[in-house]
């Protein structure tokens, strides 16, 4: 019997996702949730990432690790095309999406970003109760009846880890929860919507070490659900908790002069960690520079 089977629309193009293949391989093989090729990110006429090729494998965490300036954050925008609401960024390449251009002309980028949500370097709840803050995302996409609300919001916050923490008071301000509270609750949000992947920006760079051990541990529980690509300057967390990592630095433009963001090696992260090919990784890895 096939899998069971989801079929949904961006922006008019049709996307069919089974949950043993999304890309044509056997049910064994894991499966490239993004395809990219020659992806190449200018703003105005600087080229802030080059030539960058990867393959994102479907509930798995990648993660990208390098030097500030080397373009980790520009190319993870690229997947949820945040780099559109920047006026003078331009995306050129092949980026894939389960075999849909994601860059085509007729995706509609909103829903991009409802299927790829994301979660940035500093908590960002809104300025309302944990409860509207997770009924917030399911009441802009339609559900209205509060029985269906107060599933998603318990559900959400229970994927979380937060629920035990919160469920006495949901109609308090999300302000009033602590650091690593509030990052929780913005996962929590991002998954109320019901995302296929999960972008995070430096999720626990703003934490301290107990908040993000939790924040780790919930990553580590909710890939068996969704594909994660995290940013990370904490290459402990990557060995941590990735499953795959890309190595990115930065090259001398010989047109500009300035600094390109290029992608030196990606590979499994214990790999990457011990025996990287390129002498560059490994000199990042073992804290020679950067």
């Amino acid at each position: 019997m096939d899998a069971d089977l989801n079929i949904e629309t961006i922006g008019g193009t049709r996307v069919t996702t089974t949950q043993q293949d999304t890309m044509g391989s056997s049910p064994s093989s894991p499966s490239a949730v993004f395809s990219v090729r020659d992806l190449n990110v200018y703003y105005g006429r600087f080229l802030a990432v080059r030539n960058v090729d990867v393959d994102i494998i479907e509930r798995k965490i990648t993660a990208f690790i390098g030097p500030s300036g080397c373009g980790k954050t520009t190319v993870l925008r690229c997947f949820n095309r945040m780099n559109d609401l920047i006026e003078t960024a331009r995306v050129e390449g092949d980026l894939q999406y389960r075999g849909i251009d994601l860059y085509s002309a007729n995706v509609n980028a909103t829903e991009v970003r409802r299927r790829i949500g994301m979660v940035f370097q500093k908590p960002n709840p809104f300025p309302k109760s944990i409860y509207d803050n997770l009924a917030f995302g399911p009441r802009l996409n339609g559900v209205k009846k509060k029985n269906e609300l107060d599933d998603v919001v318990e559900s959400s916050l229970k994927r979380a880890a937060l629920w035990d923490e919160v469920k006495d008071r949901l109609k308090a301000s999300a302000m009033g929860l602590s650091g690593g509270q509030q990052q929780r609750l913005c996962i929590a949000r991002c998954i109320a919507v019901e995302p296929d992947v999960i972008l995070m920006d430096e999720p626990c760079s703003a934490l301290d070490p107990i908040a993000t051990a939790r924040i780790e541990d919930l990553m580590q529980e909710i890939k068996k659900d969704y594909t994660i690509i995290i940013v990370t300057h904490n290459m402990q967390q990557a060995a941590r908790v990735s499953d795959q990592t890309a190595f990115f630095t930065t090259e001398v433009n010989s047109v500009s002069d300035l600094r390109t963001g290029v992608l030196v090696e990606f590979d499994a992260t214990p790999k990457i960690f011990s025996n990287p090919s390129d002498e560059r990784t490994e000199a990042y890895v073992t804290g020679r520079f950067g």
